[in-house]
């Protein structure tokens, strides 16, 4: 009966970091700085990968739609979070709230596919090396990479749907920095039973598939690199999958601790944590683990220096 007499919510009031203003101000900086870094980083990676030949393949071709995803991704959130902080609060319609769930989840599954179509790539370079070129032709990709947003498409859609036929009453406020599902399914009252259901195996398409096809591309891949004879065969076959594989543990790591839990031991200062971290670290951290760890971007970053310089 008391549930009857609350009053349903058709905005929401986001709150994070609002209970402290002395630290606002600082995160604002912080948080600002990241996103720029993020656009720059991932800019610069998209620009490098189009205009160096050698990077026109299969591997970095799926590595510009990662980046240009992560631009997106980030751009859901972080924009979101530094306004939250700069007006001590943000509200927003149940329409804009929708809005920025499908967005966010329409990025972030592309991301998911993106991350294992690359690691099926690198399965196909290290255990069929010599059908590489059939197997990974420029069409095929496209396929891959089209069918990837298409699966995003749909999967935000049913999401959205479902989350966003759920009856919202009580309080307004949301301790969080944008419209998630945790923070949500929080605030919602009646039966979700149905709904909650949809989301979850929805759900189960995205991360529990993705990471079912990335652990089984490793596991053979580790079979092929264990039968090469010397160690340092082994190890150089191996560094070819470390910028990717340093980048799967980061955001499924995240992905896995925020969504596939129990959300009643969910607390929200934890949750605000994890949510800034695969929302504005890791597509900030992309551009560099690529960078850094794989010696054809480095050398083609260097060719594109050295002719800036020259000119």
């Amino acid at each position: 009966m008391a549930k009857k007499n609350l009053s349903l919510v058709n905005e929401f009031l986001l709150i994070a970091f609002t209970e402290c203003p002395e630290r606002e101000l600082p995160l604002f900086l912080l948080f600002l700085f990241i996103y720029l870094i993020t656009l720059l980083g991932n800019l610069g990676m998209i620009t490098l990968i189009r205009m160096d030949r050698r990077l026109h393949t299969p591997m970095y071709f799926f590595l510009s739609h990662l980046s240009f995803m992560d631009i997106c991704y980030s751009s859901v959130t972080v924009p979101q979070m530094l306004a939250v902080l700069l007006e001590h609060g943000a509200l927003l319609s149940l329409t804009r709230c929708a809005a920025q769930f499908f967005l966010f989840t329409f990025f972030g599954s592309i991301d998911c596919y993106l991350l294992a179509l690359m690691a099926y790539d690198r399965y196909v370079a290290v255990c069929q090396p010599l059908l590489y070129a059939t197997i990974m032709t420029q069409k095929i990709c496209l396929g891959f990479v089209a069918g990837a947003y298409i699966a995003g498409l749909l999967s935000a859609f049913v999401r959205t749907v479902s989350a966003f036929s759920l009856s919202f009453c009580g309080t307004n406020e949301i301790d969080f920095i944008f419209c998630d599902l945790p923070p949500l399914l929080k605030l919602t009252c009646g039966d979700s039973y149905t709904q909650e259901v949809v989301i979850i195996v929805f759900a189960i398409f995205v991360i529990p598939a993705c990471m079912a096809m990335i652990l089984v591309s490793y596991l053979f891949i580790i079979v092929a690199i264990m039968k090469i004879p010397s160690a340092g065969g082994q190890l150089k076959t191996f560094s070819t999958c470390a910028s990717h594989l340093t980048t799967v543990s980061l955001f499924f790591g995240t992905l896995i601790f925020m969504y596939l839990r129990d959300n009643s031991n969910q607390s929200s200062e934890e949750d605000r944590v994890v949510s800034v971290f695969y929302t504005t670290v890791i597509p900030m951290l992309n551009p560099f683990i690529y960078s850094l760890r794989n010696k054809e971007v480095k050398e083609a970053l260097k060719k594109i220096t050295s002719r800036v310089k020259s000119s």
